[in-house]
């Protein structure tokens, strides 16, 4: 499959979205959005997982201030709801699980592109950054939503307000991202944990998604509704017949997917 600005290959049920504007650190324009909504969208019916990643030495620099869509006689609101909002709930909502393969900066718009995803993996000398403020602007793209929930109120707000870097370490010891790795390791450490999810149980991380996602919202009474509604859903999956079936024979499981 072809895009102007992303490149999309899928191999051993693994589809890996490459964002491919390095001249412009993978800046996002337009095209990219409209690309990469029609990439998440079409994703689950090629593969198993999905992840992200970026062209060059960036991961991505965020929304492309050099696009004529930017100018200011546009209306950032409009562009916001109508082409961002769109992307970042299609990543949100993917029933595959989804990473985030943060091989370099990654900011702005960009950043919370990568914190849209289920995990983050980062590359050591990757970094995050809420760039916002320096332009006068307030983090969007999902940025209020994802990062009070991921490190609390006092380090979001310190991150809007002074707009520093943060370290891919610092980043996974706030709880940010999943995990750092050695910049020469990245590549092969994404490809295994791509790899694992891939082989996994599909429905059961869908299942996985929706509940890890709703429990910010429930109530206690509502997420134990939940966790029992979707665990009896899983019980009668062929996946789970197959996990215990393995787990007795001491054998690795052969998930049947999606």
């Amino acid at each position: 499959m072809k895009y102007e600005t992303i490149l999309y290959t899928c191999a051993n049920d693994v589809v890996t979205v490459t964002l491919n504007r390095p001249e412009v650190m993978n800046g996002l324009n337009a095209q990219m959005r409209v690309d990469l909504l029609h990439a998440v969208k079409h994703a689950p019916h090629d593969g198993r997982v999905l992840v992200f990643i970026g062209e060059g030495r960036g991961f991505c620099s965020g929304q492309d201030l050099g696009d004529r869509v930017n100018s200011a006689d546009i209306d950032m609101e409009r562009t916001l709801m109508e082409e961002y909002e769109p992307l970042l709930r299609a990543i949100y909502e993917c029933p595959i699980p989804t990473i985030a393969a943060v091989n370099g900066p990654a900011a702005g718009a960009g950043a919370n592109l990568a914190l849209a995803a289920d995990v983050v993996i980062a590359a050591k000398s990757a970094f995050f950054i809420q760039a916002f403020a320096r332009i006068g602007l307030l983090p969007d793209a999902g940025g209020t939503y994802w990062l009070p929930r991921q490190v609390g109120f006092a380090k979001a707000m310190g991150m809007a307000l002074f707009a520093d870097k943060i370290s891919a370490h610092q980043a996974e010891q706030w709880g940010m991202i999943w995990e750092v790795v050695p910049d020469e390791e990245f590549p092969e450490h994404i490809v295994a944990r791509a790899t694992q999810l891939a082989k996994g149980p599909t429905k059961a991380y869908k299942y996985i998604k929706r509940a890890i996602r709703a429990s910010f919202d429930n109530s206690l009474d509502d997420q134990l509704a939940l966790e029992a509604k979707l665990q009896g859903k899983a019980g009668k999956t062929r996946d789970f017949v197959e996990g215990v079936m393995a787990f007795m024979e001491k054998r690795p499981a052969q998930y049947e997917g999606r």
